[in-house]
């Protein structure tokens, strides 16, 4: 890139992949929607490359209402033929099912004052982690810890791999790599 901007190798050679690692991969996310929109697009992703689900992230917020929970809990049998004729989409039935009942125990859990962001940072005390720049790890004793608890509370498509890589998306962990121009920003402070 001809920007001078060393970057964690993964983020070189694709410009929707550079803007999403410059702009967003790696920042502290507090806002419960987003955490959980998030953590429903990495379930999207599994066994795909991450850069698909980029692609048609757009007509993923389009599909499930701009990732409302309270809308998308309510969503019915009807929602799920239209989402799996969705060409736009992952249409994997199983992932649909699990978005919608994620959604469902995200709505639970605001209804008991529980905050969904709290949750996801009470694990590291509201701080994120940062990593040595290994920014390969597939996944942690603490991403197996929040599987297991993601799992418990009837969440789907949370494995450890998963829930490393969300982790890594939303800012619970730093691992950008060792030289990369985001590793060091005042955000991780």
């Amino acid at each position: 890139m001809t920007d001078g901007h060393q970057r964690c190798s993964w983020a070189e050679n694709d410009a929707l992949m550079r803007a999403y690692h410059d702009e967003e991969w790696g920042v502290p996310q507090h806002d419960p929607r987003m955490l959980w929109e998030m953590l429903m697009l990495e379930g999207f992703q599994a066994g795909l490359a991450w850069i698909i689900i980029l692609r048609k992230r757009a007509a993923f917020r389009k599909a499930f209402a701009n990732f409302d929970p309270m809308k998308v809990a309510a969503f019915t049998e009807t929602d799920v033929a239209r989402l799996m004729s969705d060409p736009g989409i992952v249409r994997a039935q199983a992932k649909i099912r699990a978005t919608i009942a994620g959604a469902q125990i995200y709505c639970e859990m605001a209804e008991r004052g529980e905050s969904f962001a709290e949750f996801c940072w009470s694990f590291t005390d509201g701080k994120p982690i940062k990593n040595p720049g290994r920014e390969w790890i597939a996944k942690s004793p603490l991403s197996e810890t929040i599987s297991k608890e993601m799992k418990r509370r009837g969440f789907k498509f949370v494995g450890p791999t998963i829930v490393y890589a969300w982790m890594q998306a939303v800012g619970i962990v730093n691992d950008h790599s060792i030289g990369c121009f985001r590793r060091e920003p005042n955000f991780y402070d």
